[in-house]
């Protein structure tokens, strides 16, 4: 059956085989001479790449492993000494592990972050790709993000530099300004407090201006005694010694105490009572326990010794109180009292008139 002159192809339409081939072979020959002559350059840039990568994972994990085994060795450090007198009043184990781990984790981003962030530099130049406009880039970007979240960075950068300074830790009594209580919990944006009656606060570490450690160093135990202005000075410093003496020689108040108990003196004179200051050097934090137990024992200590103290009931001198007046309950007596006086006649109603009454 004859085709259609129509469906019949032309001979312009008809490829040139010859041709076509011959392009090909010149393209796979081309690219053959292109990977040929660049192979080398490729496999040197490849080589460095992978060399860069491998030697920045080999460094950040040799540093993150000597950041944890110096991390795990303060917290062995500091296991090893509790329980003893030294870890009583030094260190504090739960402290110490929250400071340190906070530490070794800022520490191991930075490196982390320092390491690769030099490790992806030197591979983008490695691809010689041009740097300055990413850098431009990123620092814009930087400055953009720091503007936006200022707050954010300023506690963290506080709370950084709070933790490496050890200016409070966990279970140190500080002031911080806005809040104050015992400190429970150390965060690089947040520190978590106890309060006094109870409650949680909740702090940003870029609020707090001024901190207030109550707990570092050691403290002072003031006990003020008010007695009577008759009583004798160098027996109340008897008696006072004699009860420091014994106090310091029992348990737990002989690690307690970091230094004598001293009568500092007079610190007030009245008519009706004078002060005496006792103060004592002591352990950071027990202070206030050592007030109490220091007035508990002066208290007893001046009861049997028959030292009168100020609010307290007069050890057996009833009879040398002078009897009461009992003139002083009675009120005086009034002039209206005597219907003769001029105050009383003053007071007397107008007698009405005795003669006639004129009326219309």
């Amino acid at each position: 059956m004859p085709w259609p002159a129509a469906l019949l192809p032309l001979a312009a339409d008809v490829p040139d085989t010859p041709a076509s081939v011959k392009e090909a072979q010149e393209s796979v020959t081309e690219a053959a001479s292109f990977i040929e002559q660049n192979w080398a350059t490729w496999l040197s840039i490849g080589l460095r790449i992978l060399l860069i990568v491998v030697i920045a994972a080999v460094i950040r994990s040799a540093v993150r492993k000597a950041l944890t085994k110096l991390i795990n060795r303060m917290n062995t450090s500091a296991e090893a000494v509790e329980g003893t007198a030294l870890g009583g009043l030094l260190v504090n184990a739960e402290r110490r592990r929250q400071r340190s781990e906070a530490i070794g984790s800022v520490l191991r981003s930075v490196a982390s972050f320092l390491i690769l962030g030099t490790a992806a530099l030197m591979v983008l130049a490695a691809l010689k790709i041009d740097l300055a406009p990413l850098l431009a880039s990123a620092g814009v970007a930087g400055v953009a993000i720091g503007f936006g979240a200022r707050n954010l960075v300023t506690d963290f950068l506080s709370g950084v530099f709070m933790i490496m300074e050890d200016q409070y830790g966990v279970g140190d009594k500080i002031d911080a300004g806005v809040a104050s209580g015992e400190v429970i919990e150390v965060g690089l944006r947040v520190t978590k407090l106890r309060g006094d009656n109870g409650e949680i606060w909740y702090v940003r570490n870029g609020e707090i201006k001024r901190i207030g450690n109550l707990s570092q160093g050691w403290a002072t135990a003031a006990v003020d005694v008010q007695v009577k202005p008759s009583e004798n000075l160098s027996r109340i410093r008897e008696v006072v010694q004699q009860v420091a003496d014994s106090m310091a020689k029992e348990s737990p108040w002989d690690e307690r105490l970091w230094g004598p108990v001293e009568v500092l003196g007079l610190d007030e004179v009245l008519l009706a009572s004078m002060t005496v200051k006792v103060s004592a050097k002591t352990m950071p934090g027990q202070q206030f326990a050592v007030e109490r137990e220091l007035r508990w024992r002066i208290k007893e200590a001046f009861d049997a010794a028959g030292i009168r103290i100020i609010g307290g009931v007069p050890a057996g001198d009833e009879e040398d109180e002078a009897p009461a007046d009992p003139s002083a309950s009675v009120a005086a007596p009034s002039a209206l009292a005597n219907p003769a006086s001029p105050q009383s006649l003053a007071t007397a109603p107008i007698p009405p008139p005795s003669g006639p009454r004129i009326t219309k």
